[in-house]
């Protein structure tokens, strides 16, 4: 039995992530592209400088014209998605574009050399065929995340991109809303069944299960009838 590397619970068998957590990476990654091209709009700091007055108590030197945090992100940059040191200044298209190498570099790629033997051999370069862009790497990662769930670094992704996703939304303030679902977690039975934007599932943050729509359409159906049942059996008694 595999365990996801986020939450350590029980997955399907080869895989290293749980749904709820594969969920927030397709989420994230789709997320990404939109939250890319909101930044620009914050690179000048709101706060303008102060006035220079004669005997005046403003600013010695005036603020950096922009916004250095925004800059980094946007600018060009080196990751190493082996390292577990972050320093919070990783540039989005670095990271994604090391993250597709890394996954690159361990797909296995078959080939015949021209004797007609047949090689596997992990992929030289990944190739994002729209463009080694954001939206690019973000459609490559999507597309080759099925193959890195099946690696026990898909949690350092995940750490990674969620921290990545958490500095972005702290400056654009754009954050996907949380809905909360009527009916109780079939699990657990906690009401903690929530549905996020962006991610197609619902899950239950108390124990991490998680329901499509047509399966928890088909609970909350149950849970009413039940529901109903019960208080047409109190009002009679």
């Amino acid at each position: 039995m595999s365990s996801c590397t986020v939450c350590h619970r029980a997955t399907d068998a080869g895989l290293h992530a749980c749904p709820r957590h594969t969920a927030e990476l397709r989420a994230w990654l789709a997320e990404l592209p939109e939250q890319a091209r909101l930044l620009p709009q914050f690179l000048t700091p709101a706060g303008a400088p102060a006035a220079g007055r004669l005997g005046g108590t403003g600013r010695a030197h005036s603020p950096a014209p922009v916004d250095l945090r925004v800059l980094t992100l946007l600018g060009p940059g080196h990751a190493d998605p082996t390292s577990a040191d972050d320093d919070g200044t990783v540039p989005i298209l670095a990271l994604l574009g090391a993250w597709a190498g890394h996954i690159a570099y361990t797909y296995p790629s078959a080939a015949r050399d021209p004797y007609g033997t047949a090689h596997t051999r992990p992929c030289e370069q990944a190739w994002p065929s729209h463009g080694e862009s954001i939206t690019g790497w973000c459609i490559w990662l999507t597309r080759y995340l099925p193959y890195a769930l099946t690696h026990p670094w898909i949690g350092d992704l995940h750490r990674q991109l969620g921290d990545l996703i958490a500095r972005i939304r702290d400056l654009t303030h754009a954050t996907p809303h949380k809905h909360h679902q009527g009916a109780p977690c079939p699990r657990c039975g906690t009401f903690a069944l929530v549905a996020t934007d962006g991610q197609l599932d619902i899950t239950c943050e108390a124990c991490g299960h998680h329901l499509t729509p047509e399966a928890y359409a088909e609970h909350r159906t149950d849970f009413l009838h039940a529901h109903q049942a019960a208080t047409d059996t109190t009002t009679a008694a």
